[in-house]
């Protein structure tokens, strides 16, 4: 089938510490690393545990915890699941998207060699998806071409083929946003404390930045990690508008997944907040 096992991902090596390392020192390394998780190992030096910037943000910032005098171990994700070198990538995927979790710690005769990332996954969706609509355009064709060799079907001209078509490979975002998805909402007035504790409170790890009932900006926990905590800069004064990203690319409910999927992973992205025609339904799809 040609696909790919979680070694042939470019992995990452991952960051790796101690559990009674201080979150602040742990924030300091992730920033220097330029990265959202880090691995925790114990006194034996055997893994024990992950810590992310969603952790950090609602774990940490939002309970005013004191990053300085907490060690990781308080806060940490403990005996995280973990994937084998020669997993699918897909597998390794299905996994996250299960347990709702974005880090896998890759595992290769027994001691950790890296750590996955969801987005290094997501070539791998598109790629299955792309093969899947293939499949469907070829079943169309084919349905097609029975329906002009017999005349038109019982129930249209071409009805069937365009339902075929439109469920098959063009799936909208409408088919996996649930109604009751939460998103947490802030002003660019309120404190990146404010934000993590409507994150806390939703269990998500960003937040869309209404301006005058739109979208103007998105806040994430990665965010908070390299642009509040990395700087220096106290959560309790310091201002959405300040830290956020400001104009985020946004798709509609009618956007194709496959579209959406390729907006994230071209733009290195993992939030997407999404529009109903226009009208912003305070919904966000987002890959945890």
């Amino acid at each position: 089938t040609g696909e790919r096992t979680v070694k042939r991902l470019r992995l990452s090596k991952a960051l790796t510490i101690p559990d009674h390392t201080t979150v602040y020192e742990a924030c300091r390394r992730m920033a220097a690393r330029r990265v959202d998780a880090v691995l925790l190992t114990d006194s034996n030096a055997l893994l024990c545990g992950i810590l992310t910037d969603k952790d950090i943000t609602t774990r940490v910032i939002a309970r005013e915890l004191k990053l300085e005098d907490t060690p990781v171990s308080k806060v940490m994700t403990r005996n995280p699941l973990f994937v084998l070198g020669d997993t699918l990538a897909v597998e390794a995927l299905q996994k996250m998207v299960q347990g709702k979790f974005r880090h896998l710690p890759v595992v290769d005769n027994g001691e950790v060699i890296a750590l996955l990332d969801i987005a290094k996954c997501l070539y791998d969706a598109i790629a299955r998806m792309e093969r899947a609509a293939e499949k469907g355009r070829a079943i169309a064709a084919a349905v097609e071409g029975v329906e002009k060799h017999w005349g038109t079907s019982v129930a249209g001209p071409n009805t069937f083929v365009e339902t075929l078509r439109e469920r098959m490979f063009r799936p909208s975002l409408s088919t996996i946003i649930s109604e009751n998805s939460k998103v947490a909402t802030v002003a660019p007035t309120d404190t990146v404390l404010t934000a993590s504790k409507k994150m806390l409170e939703l269990k998500v790890s960003s937040a869309v930045v209404a301006i005058e009932n739109k979208p103007g900006g998105i806040l994430t926990s990665r965010d908070i990690l390299m642009r509040v905590i990395a700087q220096n800069l106290p959560p309790e004064s310091t201002t959405v508008g300040k830290v956020m990203t400001q104009s985020p690319e946004c798709a509609t409910i009618d956007t194709p997944i496959l579209e959406a999927l390729h907006t994230m992973h071209d733009g290195k992205f993992l939030h997407l907040p999404v529009l109903d025609r226009g009208m912003w339904t305070n919904e966000q799809w987002s890959l945890i």
